[in-house]
């Protein structure tokens, strides 16, 4: 068994020493009046100085007088510590000699060794730890695309200001119109370099009164705004739109070299006019935001109460048309459509109308905007088309071989169950495929080209007959009649309206008539509200008609009723 023995002092006190000195922490010895007595090399390397040079020489290495008012602060505060508790402990920035700047974990305790007062030191280098700490802050407050404070900066300033200002405050949120399709032009980097070019441009606006530009993402952006009257804003945003009015140009490497503008869209609302929480103004403005995109886009939009009506209803709207697209509240009116020599019914025109369980019949002038933002397009033309063809199949039943035209737009013929949809009409009601008529307007060539061509082929393959509706109101009406298979053309009513007296009107339809016969299809003119109307057209070799003169829309009932009066007088 081997026996313990302890560590001599002597050797105790020199294995000490030794790990003192090769300590990676910074370690040094000051005497009762902070005058340094010894320091290990990591205090050496951390400082800049020697051993040597440091002996005898005051905390801070120069004499008290020398020292900025930070440091004699400093100073006096460790000493204060150590006089009441013998300890202290803080972290602070330290230069060195080099002039670089340290972030240091400082800790002194005071040691009496037989009556003789010594103050230990240990500092370690934190830096590397700070910077960790301060770029994961960074990338927590700011946006790394454009360097601007992100959403919870912005929300944080926004607040304390709220509670401290006794001014107006504004906040403003604003997108850039298009961005979608920017980006899917540009491609990410290109993107890129146009988010970030406008941010350098509204930053060189230098906008008064500006407490923060915020950078939400993507394309948003929010400005906060301190002042005695919310009116001064409405100048610095003038100057934040006629700013969009210069192009962008992304330089030799984007994907296009073309000039570029970002038109924006500003919604706004301001404390305490709006509202006197963070939530409330913030949301307030969105709205404006929201109903400026809702416009068109490209301007200013100041919030106001008729914003939230305008918004309940159309939330109310968007419930109730949802509601009618699944409980068969649309229902088809039927136009008359006439030949004009001899007053035969010739077919007729659907035109939707919604049986409100409330307020009544409406027209479409009341909801069909409403249909298309909310996307219920291929809902309304399913319930129509299907109640259409059951009204071509009740009237083949009953000797009566009517055609009936409705309406189509992009947002059905871009649906992936339109075709499917529209053949299986056929077979379900036992009708011919002739008997229906589809009339589509100018809009939707411009809008969707390729899936409309290719939609209306396989219409025309099925038999279904092909209208252009509105013809000559759009730029391309001629090279629509060259490159679709339509049957049929309908003249705008905006060109009969004054056919009569105008000459120019009674030229354009003399000219689409000539042409209709060159390409070997028939036309119907729209909008005929009067005898004299009738009567030139008809000069004009015009076969077809329909319009207020001959009737107008009506129920399925009304429209059985003229169709077994007009057999009865055969």
């Amino acid at each position: 068994m081997t026996t313990f023995a302890p560590i001599p002092v002597a050797d105790k006190q020199q294995l000490l020493a030794k790990l003192c000195e090769q300590l990676d922490d910074a370690i040094f010895i000051l005497d009762a009046n902070l005058r340094y007595l010894w320091v290990n090399a990591s205090y050496e390397i951390m400082i800049g100085y020697r051993e040597a040079f440091m002996l005898g020489r005051p905390l801070g290495i120069y004499a008290a007088e020398f020292l900025s008012e930070e440091e004699k602060a400093i100073l006096a505060d460790i000493i204060s510590h150590l006089d009441s508790s013998g300890f202290y402990e803080n972290h602070f920035s330290m230069p060195n000699r080099y002039g670089q700047i340290l972030e240091c974990h400082m800790t002194y305790r005071k040691i009496c060794i037989a009556q003789t007062v010594y103050y230990v030191g240990m500092v370690r280098d934190v830096s590397s730890a700070i910077k960790d700490q301060r770029q994961v802050a960074h990338l927590l407050n700011y946006d790394q695309l454009t360097g601007l404070p992100n959403r919870k900066v912005f929300l944080s300033q926004t607040s304390d200001l709220l509670l401290d200002s006794y001014q107006e405050v504004v906040i403003v949120r604003f997108n850039i119109d298009r961005y979608r399709s920017l980006a899917s032009l540009l491609g990410p980097d290109g993107i890129n370099l146009l988010i970030q070019d406008f941010v350098t441009r509204v930053k060189a606006l230098k906008l008064d009164n500006l407490h923060c530009f915020s950078h939400f993402g993507g394309d948003d952006f929010a400005l906060l705004f301190e002042c005695s009257d919310a009116n001064m804003i409405r100048h610095e945003l003038d100057s934040l739109m006629q700013m969009c009015e210069r192009p962008f140009t992304l330089g030799e490497n984007a994907a296009t070299e073309a000039n570029i503008y970002c038109r924006i869209s500003v919604g706004v609302s301001y404390f305490p006019e709006n509202d006197d929480t963070l939530i409330g103004l913030l949301t307030k403005a969105e709205k404006a935001l929201h109903y400026v995109k809702q416009q068109g886009g490209d301007d200013i939009c100041w919030y106001d109460t008729a914003i939230d009506e305008a918004t309940d209803g159309s939330l109310q709207l968007e419930s109730e048309l949802r509601a009618a697209t699944t409980e068969g509240q649309f229902v088809p009116y039927y136009q008359p459509k006439f030949e004009l020599a001899t007053g035969i019914i010739t077919g007729f025109e659907a035109l939707v109308r919604w049986q409100h369980p409330t307020r009544g019949l409406l027209k479409p002038v009341h909801f069909i905007n409403a249909i298309l933002t909310h996307k219920l397009s291929f809902e309304l033309f399913s319930q129509m088309a299907i109640q259409i063809a059951k009204q071509l199949s009740a009237w083949q039943q009953q000797g009566f071989c009517q055609h009936i035209c409705i309406n189509a737009d992009a947002a059905e013929f871009s649906h992936p169950d339109f075709f499917e949809m529209v053949s299986k009409l056929f077979i379900q009601h036992n009708i011919s495929a002739h008997q229906l008529h589809i009339e589509v307007t100018e809009s939707s060539l411009i809008q969707r080209h390729a899936n409309v061509k290719k939609q209306l082929d396989l219409l025309k393959e099925l038999g279904v007959f092909l209208a252009l509706d509105d013809f000559g109101t759009g730029y391309a009406s001629l090279s629509y009649l060259q490159e679709y298979p339509f049957d049929f053309i309908k003249i705008d009513k905006s060109f009969i309206t004054n056919i009569e007296t105008d000459r120019t009107q009674h030229a354009i339809v003399k000219a689409i008539l000539d042409l209709a016969v060159a390409l070997d299809m028939q036309v119907i003119a729209e909008g005929i509200e009067t005898e004299e109307q009738r009567d030139v057209l008809l000069a004009m070799d015009c076969q077809y008609g329909q319009g207020y003169w001959f009737g107008k829309p009506v129920t399925a009932d009304v429209a059985t009723k003229m169709l077994i009066q007009q057999d009865a007088t055969k």
